[in-house]
């Protein structure tokens, strides 16, 4: 028998699973049990590990649509932010303001 994980609401240890979700009996909190292969794993063009919070640098010129000059190689982006859909990556950058970048066009610093 496999150890739920606690309430993330009020750290109740008494937590129940109901088909897809575990349910917490004291707060009633609901929340999706989490599989491994459900997990998104989001890599540089390098293959590092993306999170949260990281700095990175565009190893490629990239067009930018509707600025006059591209995104050039080397620019560093600082406090990413990762989200799900095409472009894995929000961001803001100095003198273009906020930005999606795939990540196969940035590498981890």
């Amino acid at each position: 028998m496999e150890t739920l994980p606690p309430c993330p609401e009020c750290k109740c240890e008494y937590a129940y699973e109901d088909g897809p979700l575990i349910i917490c009996p004291e707060c009633a909190h609901e929340w999706a049990k989490e599989n491994p292969e459900d997990i998104k794993v989001i890599r540089d063009a390098v293959g590092n590990i993306l999170q949260d919070g990281d700095t990175v640098t565009v190893i490629k010129d990239l067009k930018v649509k509707g600025a006059s000059a591209p995104l050039k190689v080397g620019t560093k982006v600082k406090n990413i932010r990762l989200v799900d859909g095409d472009h894995d990556i929000d961001c803001k950058i100095a003198g273009f303001g906020p930005m999606k970048l795939k990540s196969i066009f940035v590498k981890k610093v």
